[in-house]
């Protein structure tokens, strides 16, 4: 009996080793973080001290009408309601995960009958069993019970608790992706915000052309009527002036659109959007602080929901290399049970036990593990080149926007200087027409050159402003 014993031990041992060779991971190095320059470009020597990113957003935004519109969008948004419940279904990951370190304890009751065969070793047995003297067991034979049973498997391996911590770094990295749809969103609005008020802008510089050309009809018109100009020059303006009543319209449709754009974001039904356009070109817009690249890691949420993704991943790694294990669990129950119910209040009799560990491993087709570690293990690659690749737009970001910054501000200064060269030559043109000294092609040249130069400013100025909005959100502000 003890050789018996000892080769059952043997062999439970051999299952045990065969089933611990497990895969190795692929080794994986996060190069991309290592290698990030010391500075955005050649020219920019950077200052560790300043970043505009830390500023929080309601500091860096100074026009009440746009604060406003961002803490509607805040409460409403619902691409922002449905990052929010991500993170809910997160945090309920994190709790199944932790639930499994510990016991699971049940209660429960049953009842049944069985009969069993007479000329079975059961069914004979229950038929020469007495309970009480004269009693013999009931045929069929009752069962009733009740109690607590547990079940716990225990961690050798540190597999559950690897699980864990993998599903807390996935929990974390989408808090990090609410504060990066928190970024996007403040970004929208603003940039939106600013091209609505450069459409008004551009509205009224229209509906001023529109005052110019009228003008221009009558006075073709009287030149006509003394023979100074032709009906083709009457013609011509008011071709002109339908032209530009025509673009009235399609201004105004493009401010609605953008209102509703606006309305979309901040949750709502269509209504109009408060704001105060007489101040637009007026405008400064805020001075930012690009710090250095390596501040990016840091202040970027959707660099730091990158990497705790790829952390993540690492674990998930792990934790599928060690299904390949044993693993050890134990049972137990503790209850009352009997063939009949009143028997069930007899105690010790009716008390019933059990206690049992079980060690098992896969040792015989282990595709379907195999495959999830591989599953595991491409997805961990998978993560890195994310990670990767976000550090690398980043970067791309902040530099290509700080370039359009300085060459947005030298557009603008030299538009503003030809609107007013051309605001000046309106003004020439006009004189020289009434004393037929021009003809209405010059006057007409000049007046829509002048309208393209406002047009094209009012732009300037938005893009200006938004170039400063979507760096201030490269940079990894408007969360905060």
């Amino acid at each position: 009996m003890k050789i018996y014993n000892k080769y059952i031990a043997a062999i439970a041992l051999s299952l045990v080793l065969a089933s611990c060779k497990a895969p190795m991971a692929t080794v994986i190095k996060d190069e991309m973080k290592e290698n990030v320059p010391q500075n955005f470009n050649q020219e920019d020597q950077g200052d560790a001290n300043n970043n505009s990113g830390t500023t929080p957003w309601r500091q860096f935004f100074t026009d009440p009408d746009l604060v406003s519109l961002i803490e509607t969008a805040l409460k409403n948004n619902q691409e922002l309601m449905i990052t929010l419940q991500e993170i809910e279904i997160a945090k309920s990951g994190v709790l199944a995960k932790k639930g499994r370190l510990t016991p699971t304890v049940s209660a429960g009751i049953g009842a049944g009958v069985k009969k069993s065969g007479r000329y079975t070793s059961e069914g004979a047995g229950d038929a020469t069993t007495e309970i009480e003297p004269g009693k013999e067991m009931p045929d069929p034979l009752g069962n009733f019970e009740g109690g607590l049973m547990a079940n716990w498997e225990i961690d050798i391996w540190k597999k559950l608790r690897t699980e864990k911590e993998a599903a807390v770094a996935h929990y974390l990295s989408t808090v990090e992706g609410k504060n990066f749809v928190l970024s996007n969103l403040i970004e929208e609005v603003a940039d939106n915000y600013y091209e609505l008020l450069a459409l008004d802008n551009q509205l009224d510089i229209i509906q001023q052309y529109i005052k110019l050309q009228q003008r221009a009809l009558e006075i073709s018109k009287i030149q006509k009527e003394a023979a100074a100009a032709t009906e083709l020059a009457v013609k011509k303006f008011e071709a002109e002036l339908a032209k530009s009543k025509a673009a009235e319209y399609t201004i105004r449709q493009n401010i609605t659109e953008k209102e509703n754009q606006i309305n979309a974001l901040l949750g709502r039904y269509p209504q109009p959007i408060v704001r105060k356009k007489e101040s637009f070109m007026s405008t400064v817009p805020q001075t930012v602080y690009t710090g250095i690249p390596s501040q990016l890691l840091a202040n970027r949420p959707d660099i730091k929901q990158a990497e705790l993704e790829l952390k993540a991943s690492k674990l998930d790694v792990e934790a599928a290399r060690k299904e390949f294990y044993p693993s050890l669990e134990i049972s137990a129950t503790l209850g009352l049970e009997a063939f009949k119910p009143s028997y069930l209040v007899k105690l010790p009799e009716s008390i019933a036990t059990s206690l049992a560990g079980e060690l098992a491993g896969p040792l015989i087709n282990k595709s379907a593990i195999k495959a999830n570690f591989q599953t595991a293990d491409a997805r961990q690659i998978q993560s890195l080149y994310e990670y990767d690749k976000t550090i690398l737009n980043a970067y791309l970001d902040v530099a290509n926007l700080m370039s359009k910054v300085k060459n947005i501000d030298q557009y603008y200064q030299l538009k503003s200087q030809e609107t007013k060269a051309l605001d000046q030559s309106i003004d020439i043109a006009n004189q020289l027409f009434k004393n037929s000294r021009a003809d209405y092609l010059e006057v007409l040249l000049n007046q829509r050159d002048a309208l393209d130069a406002k047009l094209e400013l009012i732009e300037a100025k938005q893009k200006q402003l938004s170039t400063v909005v979507d760096i201030y959100k490269s940079l990894g502000g408007g969360w905060k």
